[in-house]
């Protein structure tokens, strides 16, 4: 089997693919396919694997931001994972994953992130279970009610919005997620959001500290991204999107699970509530670390081990230091762990005893809020202390979440 990059002579053969993986795409669905992935062939982003000259299946790495407690990591969203059914069983789909591990690098990406079908493949390549996609369905009426009888409430003008606002859209997505220390949550690049932008079916609309992107479904609304930051803001475009309520009885959206509308609504008891697993894979640790942010308070530094099978330069001895919002891992030498007062675990906000050892799962899962004691029941973690545990769970809390799906 040999993997190489797809041509675009080779996308109706990957989407005879999709198809047979996933189902039937409409005409207007394919062009949209089309066009979404025909510029990444040029840049390495589409791998293929090949028996001879027919293809077996592909891969897709998605250019994305996400952020880690406020701060945008460059992140590989691992997309379109599809192998012919007469293939399957062959190891295709672990070789492609393998490969696009090593292109998520080459690419610059610090961090890659999918959404499984099967846990098993993409674990065995160091992905782990890390947040959820959150799914909630609220009435209409209770949405719509949200708002001020004068107007908007403060939130300022809302407008229409439209390919020609993809820039200033990603910039207020960025500064809406380092205002709020969002963990998780990830924005497409504005080529891909021109593209979102221009369907005429989904409808944006834009304030000056927050948006809100929605669309029509089997006579509901659907609401892929909304996001505010004040609450004049988010009573403005929920009861946007709530003023449908003479048509639609419900509203759908993909929401942060502390969102503050949960708190806004009159009414709140047993929450409709659909949750979506994603998995994330550390693919550099040293940049993901410094480029992560950590809660401020925070100090920290400790040794840990961390095991990668397919990316060695993240294997090895690393001493972690935390403190003042940032973090880094330096190579840590072994030998001197052995000279007085360097003991594993000695650091501010550890304690003493036998060094921290992660698989890089265990380390992707840390890295993304899963707790110690999680790690540790599932032999994702080794070694290290209680103290040392408490310490990692203060650095790296968080409860990591999307709101898009890819």
């Amino acid at each position: 089997m040999d993997i190489r990059d797809l041509t675009a002579g080779d996308l109706d053969a990957a989407l005879d693919i999709r198809r047979r993986a996933f189902g039937p795409l409409s005409a207007e669905g394919a062009r949209t396919w089309r066009e979404l992935v025909s510029p990444m062939l040029p840049e390495g982003r589409y791998l293929g694997a090949f028996d001879g000259s027919r293809l077996a299946g592909a891969a897709r790495i998605n250019p994305y931001v996400q952020w880690w407690h406020g701060r945008p990591l460059s992140m590989g969203g691992v997309a379109s994972v599809t192998v012919a059914p007469e293939d399957r069983g062959r190891g295709v789909g672990r070789a492609l994953m393998e490969a696009a591990v090593e292109r998520c690098a080459a690419l610059g990406h610090v961090v890659s992130a999918l959404y499984p079908a099967t846990t098993p493949l993409y674990r065995s390549v160091g992905y782990e279970h890390a947040g959820g996609m959150t799914r909630i369905t609220l009435p209409a009426e209770a949405l719509r009610t949200l708002g001020s009888t004068g107007g908007h409430g403060g939130a300022g003008e809302l407008r229409r919005a439209g390919p020609g606002d993809a820039a200033e859209l990603v910039a207020l997505i960025g500064r809406l997620y380092a205002a709020t220390r969002a963990s998780g949550p990830m924005s497409y690049d504005e080529r891909t959001w021109r593209l979102w932008l221009a369907d005429e079916d989904d409808y944006c609309y834009l304030a000056g500290d927050g948006f809100v992107l929605y669309r029509w479904s089997d006579g509901d609304i659907e609401v892929d991204n909304l996001v505010a930051g004040s609450e004049a803001t988010a009573r403005a475009l929920w009861s946007l999107v709530g003023s449908a309520s003479s048509v639609a009885k419900s509203v759908h959206a993909c929401v942060d699970p502390a969102d503050p509308v949960l708190w806004l609504l009159r009414e709140r008891s047993d929450d409709d509530v659909t949750v979506r697993r994603w998995m994330l894979r550390v693919i550099d640790l040293p940049a993901a670390v410094a480029g992560r942010g950590f809660p401020a308070g925070v100090a920290l530094e400790t040794v840990v081990e961390v095991t990668d099978r397919l990316r060695p330069g993240n294997t090895g001895s690393w001493t972690l230091r935390v403190a003042g919002g940032s973090g880094s891992v330096t190579r840590s030498d072994p030998a001197s762990r052995t000279a007085p007062g360097t003991e594993p675990g000695t650091g501010p906000g550890s304690g003493p005893g036998e060094v921290t050892r992660l698989t890089i799962g265990g380390a992707s899962a840390l890295f993304a809020g899963v707790p110690t004691a999680t790690l540790r029941r599932s032999g994702r973690l080794t070694g290290g202390s209680p103290e040392t545990d408490d310490a990692l769970d203060a650095a790296f809390a968080c409860a990591a979440y999307m709101i898009d799906a890819f």
